[in-house]
């Protein structure tokens, strides 16, 4: 009987849970045409509080002997969030926005086990980037599609400095097969990614419940 390669293994026994993630109402119907701009605004303003925590963990664990083969400069989001923000909610965006309850249960999870353990590190990182480069360019074109962005707005989907994602994903797997982590540490990776695909269906939930509050803030 052959062995899967981790990466193999890693996406199979996610794969339910990484569906659930992807098909939380609040994106159905932000990828539907459902959605406002306001809410592809507040999924942004979310986004950089995790991207924050990660990017700072990212600089944490720069010499650790398994991380630092993930890192890469031309993944680094947060500049172009800051710079989506600006153009979405304005100059004093810093002062404008705030994180949701999950999504300050994420940036805490973050910081307890991306700093100091490469396994933990690897495990968000991989969930939030290589999403960014697959499902993620297919939210940049329908928002670009229904709000009429051209790349002011977007910029967190825009990987400029990677010519060809696909082959790019390709040596991210391999670097994760070539790891050599035991099947117990296999394990707690794993298990990792369920807990933030999860963070990432709770947040949908939120952003959910935030717009209903808004609506009938309106109303």
């Amino acid at each position: 009987m052959s062995v899967l390669p981790f990466s193999q293994a890693l996406r199979e026994r996610t794969r339910t849970d990484h569906s659930s993630s992807e098909g939380a109402g609040f994106m159905t119907d932000l990828m539907a045409g459902k959605g406002s701009r306001d809410d592809y605004v507040a999924l942004v303003e979310q986004h950089y509080f995790i991207y924050e925590a990660i990017e700072s963990a990212a600089h944490a664990m720069a010499d650790d002997p398994v991380a630092r083969h993930f890192i890469a400069r031309e993944l680094t989001r947060l500049p172009a969030l800051e710079q989506d923000l600006a153009f979405l909610v304005g100059e004093d965006w810093r002062d404008r926005i705030s994180p949701l309850p999950t999504t300050s249960r994420y940036v805490a999870r973050i910081e307890e086990v991306c700093h100091d353990w490469a396994g933990g590190f690897v495990a968000h990182h991989y969930t939030r980037y290589l999403g960014d480069l697959s499902g993620g360019q297919i939210i940049r074109t329908l928002m670009q599609r229904q709000f009429g962005f051209e790349t002011n707005g977007v910029g967190f989907y825009l990987f400029d400095q990677i010519a060809k994602p696909r082959e790019f994903k390709d040596r991210y797997r391999e670097q994760l097969d070539s790891v050599g982590w035991d099947a117990s540490e296999q394990q707690r990776v794993i298990d990792e990614v369920v807990l933030a695909y999860r963070f990432n269906t709770e947040l949908f939930a939120d952003l959910a419940d935030n717009r209903s509050f808004r609506s009938a803030a309106v109303g």
